[in-house]
């Protein structure tokens, strides 16, 4: 009996793109040892490729040397010219000595050489930003009538209570998972002198580029906006989540003749973000295989050699506080066995694994909540929107697991109080998380900080952040919809439904 596409269910479509993504990223991965030359020549910019150099050097316009790296410093070459670029340092001349020496003036960038795995990472940019681009409207409208649908402020105050304490709950859970895991195990003790040399040298320069300390204080102010339309139009999740709660709370306050229209209008606008979402999603096999392919191809496994022991740490937090903890509330308060809960997460878990993005996942996560779970639409309008802003399970405990990683390598050893401090610390930054990939690694500087462990020991994590990034951010949707049963649950609307196939 043949099988045709459309009668394979869209996780298994997903989990195939996952699967031959990383095996051809693994197949056309980025070499290290070819480097991509743009240049001037006659005042036109060139582009060459170099490949199996022996040396390469920068030559500053006074003929001084500025530095020399050898035929295994390809990355320490390229964040070398970045350096310098910033710094408007731009050397006048790059030597290169080998089976390929050349000269380059005037150089105009430095990177390595693109295979096609890495080509093709638009296809999946697009995809995530289809998402992204649902979610904004999605999150307004939903909240909206969440919030009014609930009938009155004192069920909103009660409602967003209780939803924000579980919230806090599972994100403590995971912290303290995470601090004991990291305790026990001690991946910090385990890296070599070497290998914290190399990676320390290798992503210094990218640390510095891309972390702007963060100000907590001004982040709880920013919440309220002083132009909402402007929260909306530079996607500001926590300004808009603010502000759809105090329009839904004040429709629920005025005469209902007035107040239905609003309603009615949200209610449609936010049933066709959800339509909408069902086809982006025929097109998801095909941006993660984009994606996924990009990743492998560009940073390899190679890095996981040196950083094993902190990313299995790491992963074996994030497993256990999902299936063990997540698990265990879902099955024995609200009802839902293991097996129905994550067959019913399937769609939303592929998602968030490759897009790296709860904001993204959102418009796909109330719909599985809604149909496979049994969780009405007016409780996944409300806590949904508020956990993919607020709710950070895997971020967090990230960042208590990295910051005590950092600590040991650094040989520091820190107190029950400086732990406790960092508990608090990471429950608070992940507050103020966007729901967008990487943005864990700028909020943890916070984390940092707040025990005094040195900043550039980020460095040591940067270049296996991308794929930890995808583990953590699975944690955190299915912590979402976790708290979206247990809600249910309590409010005695959760309905049944039959096991997801």
């Amino acid at each position: 009996m043949s099988i045709s596409w459309k009668s394979i269910p869209l996780h298994h479509k997903i989990l195939g793109g996952l699967i031959f993504g990383a095996l051809f990223g693994a197949l056309f991965n980025v070499s290290k040892y070819e480097l991509s030359i743009q240049h001037l020549v006659d005042g036109s910019v060139q582009t060459s490729e170099i490949e199996q150099w022996e040396s390469v050097s920068f030559i500053g316009s006074d003929g001084t040397m500025l530095a020399t790296f050898g035929k295994e410093d390809q990355l320490k070459i390229i964040q070398y010219f970045r350096t310098l670029a910033r710094e408007k340092r731009t050397p006048v001349l790059m030597r290169v000595a080998g089976p390929t020496a050349a000269e380059f003036h005037q150089v105009q960038a430095v990177e390595k050489v693109k295979t096609i795995a890495v080509m093709i990472k638009p296809i999946g940019t697009i995809f995530i930003r289809l998402l992204m681009f649902v979610a904004i409207p999605l999150v307004l409208a939903s909240l909206i009538v969440g919030a009014a649908s609930l009938g009155d402020i004192r069920q909103v105050g009660r409602l967003g209570g209780k939803t924000v304490l579980f919230y806090l709950l599972t994100t403590m859970i995971a912290i303290t998972i995470g601090l004991t895991l990291v305790n026990l195990i001690s991946p910090g003790t385990r890296l070599s002198a070497d290998a914290k040399q190399k990676l320390m040298m290798e992503f210094q320069t990218d640390m510095q580029a891309s972390i702007q300390p963060p100000d907590l204080l001004d982040t709880v102010i920013r919440i309220v906006a002083t132009n909402p339309f402007n929260a909306i139009a530079e996607g500001e999740m926590l300004q808009v989540v603010f502000f759809a709660l105090m329009i839904g709370i004040s429709l629920t306050m005025i005469d209902s003749n007035r107040s239905k229209p609003v309603i009615d209008f949200c209610d449609g606008m936010s049933e066709t973000m959800i339509k909408m979402v069902g086809m982006i999603m025929n097109i998801a096999p095909y941006g993660v295989f984009a994606l996924i392919s990009a990743t492998v191809g560009e940073f390899g496994f190679d890095i996981l050699e040196t950083l094993i022991w902190y990313a299995l740490t790491l992963v074996l937090g994030l497993a256990l506080h999902m299936f063990f903890v997540l698990g265990s509330i879902v099955k024995f308060i609200s009802g839902i066995s293991f097996k129905k809960f994550f067959s019913g997460m399937k769609e939303p878990i592929l998602v968030a694994f490759t897009t790296s993005s709860s904001g993204a996942t959102l418009p796909v996560n109330m719909k599985a909540c809604e149909n496979n779970l049994g969780v009405p639409k007016k409780i996944t309008s409300f806590v949904l929107p508020l956990g993919a802003t607020i709710n950070m399970d895997g971020t967090s405990m990230y960042q208590a697991v990295a910051a005590v990683f950092i600590a040991q390598v650094y040989g520091m050893d820190l107190n029950l109080a400086q732990q406790l401090t960092i508990l608090l610390t990471a429950v608070l930054a992940s507050i103020g998380t966007a729901p967008v990939p990487g943005v864990g690694i700028v909020m943890l500087i916070i984390v940092l900080r707040s025990v005094n462990v040195p900043e550039e020991g980020i460095a040591l994590i940067l270049g296996i952040d991308r794929l930890l990034d995808m583990c953590r951010t699975v944690p955190n949707i299915v912590g979402d919809a976790t708290v979206a049963t247990i809600i249910a649950k309590t409010e005695g609307v959760l309905e049944e439904r039959p096991a997801h196939a």
